[in-house]
């Protein structure tokens, strides 16, 4: 066998010396993670710059060499599995959006795969029955904080209800009698047929049992959002079918002020502290960017992990607006599409000073919150004695089916975000910080009150309801636990609204990860 040149050899110790290297800060990098999520509340230690410094006052010593020595061979070296084509436009939008997530034991790649073959298209089937199709809401409600004027008059900002719909609770959704279930009804917008009428043939009894109910969700306080008044003459049943979540023309300085109020007074950030891209903040630019992601490496996970969820749903909605995107308007019809420049404009690494590709990151961190969230709700739906009600029995057991094989998968899931890293260590300052960060979502989801557009204002408040229900059940395991297996539940109920919420909002986050496949095969070649 002949002997390999001198270049070769050298080559070859280079990719040795590179591939110890890289496990070496692969080792690092898991260190730096899970001492990073044992930080104290609140606050960077004192001095701390980021994560390498905060890692070197705790004694992780880092030979600066090897790093450098990375990071030049990775720029080099010559890679087979490319996902991107350098220079193109998928490359500058989805280059830094690969590998394992901030605070998770887990990666991208698993979260595509698993929601492009598992979850999505269940999710879609399920999200178009009629008991996950219809959401109670009341629009009509005023902004709490500032004197709102500005109603989206464009036309695609309205919300078509369904009509003869209006006040009474759907108590069918949470039958648990016998004699609940002989009630009949049906769910069907489009004809104008009631939603929330109630069976008089009910027992007293069974009525009583509603009532209590009721009475028991208002007066909790484990509640992550603002409710809606299911009683007000405004709240009002929704096709969401009908009422698709996409671009509606609302942007500009109305729109962000809300997102303005939601970061600048609700994510723990200090007024110094500006948030990258805010047009309505002073003082932006290279600076203030290092200076804010300085801020958030240095804050506890809870902090850090509250910002980056409404992080993601900002990322999901973009991606929602530009995918359903009014691509031709006139008086024939209307034509809805993929817009590549309205999403490169949120999101390429370029035109955002990589901010687009952290908030793309974030997103999958939704992801996995709500994800963990429908995996540990399973055994309250698993009741025998629980029915999704709409009055057509056969159908409302194939939406139950259909709901658990879904809640299945996802507890299937091979690499769950861990919740018992928040709220951890001292149990007194666990749970002041549980409620402050319960109070702050609470905030925003009165926030949405707020929005000028209606269709934004729906999706907004459901959105937020979904994710509050998440955050919900994911702090109430040993409440789903002690549930019995017959009759109400008074340590842990879900509403038909909270249901409703939660499944459609997962919905929108698991099509957003799927939009991303299809703006990765349009940008390929831009």
């Amino acid at each position: 066998m002949p002997r390999p040149s001198t270049a070769q050899a050298r080559s070859g110790r280079g990719l040795d010396v590179f591939i110890d290297t890289y496990r070496s800060l692969r080792t690092f990098t898991s260190r730096v993670t899970s001492r990073r999520a044992r930080l104290p509340c609140p606050g960077p230690l004192p001095g701390s710059g980021g994560a390498f410094r905060v890692m070197l006052l705790q004694g992780v010593r880092v030979d600066m060499r090897s790093v450098i020595l990375l990071v030049v061979l990775g720029c080099l070296l010559p890679w087979e599995a490319q996902p991107h084509r350098p220079g193109s436009a998928a490359h500058s939008c989805f280059c830094q959006v690969a590998g394992y997530l901030d605070d998770c034991t887990c990666d991208v790649e698993t979260i595509d795969q698993f929601n492009t073959q598992k979850l999505f298209p269940k999710l879609q089937k399920l999200l178009e029955t009629d008991y996950f199709r219809y959401y109670k809401a009341n629009l009509k409600k005023p902004c709490p904080f500032w004197k709102d004027n500005s109603h989206c008059g464009i036309r695609d900002c309205a919300v078509q209800p369904c009509p003869t719909v209006r006040a009474r609770a759907l108590l069918q959704s949470d039958r648990y009698t016998e004699a609940a279930n002989l009630a009949s009804g049906e769910l069907e917008c489009e004809k104008e047929k009631r939603l929330g009428a109630v069976d008089e043939s009910l027992s007293e009894a069974a009525q009583e049992a509603f009532f209590q109910w009721n009475q028991h969700d208002d007066s909790r306080d484990d509640n992550f959002c603002e409710h809606d008044d299911e009683e007000s003459p405004d709240s009002e049943y929704v096709d969401l079918l009908i009422n698709p979540e996409r671009y509606t023309g609302y942007k500009g300085p109305d729109a962000w002020k809300i997102w303005n109020s939601i970061y600048e007074e609700n994510c723990f950030k200090p007024k110094a502290v500006k948030l990258p891209l805010n047009p309505l903040a002073t003082g932006r630019g290279c600076f203030a960017e290092v200076m804010f992601y300085s801020w958030l490496e240095g804050l506890c996970v809870e902090k850090r992990a509250f910002y980056r969820l409404i992080s993601g749903l900002h990322a999901s909605i973009n991606i929602h607006l530009s995918a359903r995107y009014l691509l031709q308007d006139t008086w024939m019809n209307k034509i809805w599409g993929h817009n590549i420049t309205e999403f490169q404009t949120r999101f390429d690494a370029v035109q955002t000073q990589n901010e687009g590709p952290r908030r793309l990151k974030n997103l999958y961190f939704i992801y996995l919150i709500e994800l963990r969230a429908i995996s540990k709700v399973l055994p309250f739906f698993e009741r025998q004695s629980y029915l999704l009600y709409t009055g057509n029995k056969t159908q409302d057991l194939q939406t139950k089916e259909l709901l658990l094989d879904i809640l299945r998968e996802a507890k299937d899931f091979p690499l769950h975000f861990d919740e018992n890293s928040l709220f951890a260590g001292d149990k007194k300052q666990a749970n002041r910080l549980k409620e402050e960060f319960r109070q702050h979502f609470r905030n925003i989801s009165r926030i949405m009150d707020c929005v000028g557009c209606f269709k934004c204002r729906l999706w907004g408040k459901l959105q937020t309801q979904g994710l509050g229900t998440a955050l919900k059940i994911l702090f109430s395991e040993k409440q789903i636990q002690r549930m019995p297996e017959t009759g109400p539940s008074y340590g842990f109920h879900l509403k038909r609204q909270e249901i409703v919420a939660l499944l459609n909002a997962f919905g929108r986050i698991s099509t957003s990860i799927k939009e991303l496949e299809n703006f990765k095969r349009l940008l390929q070649n831009v």
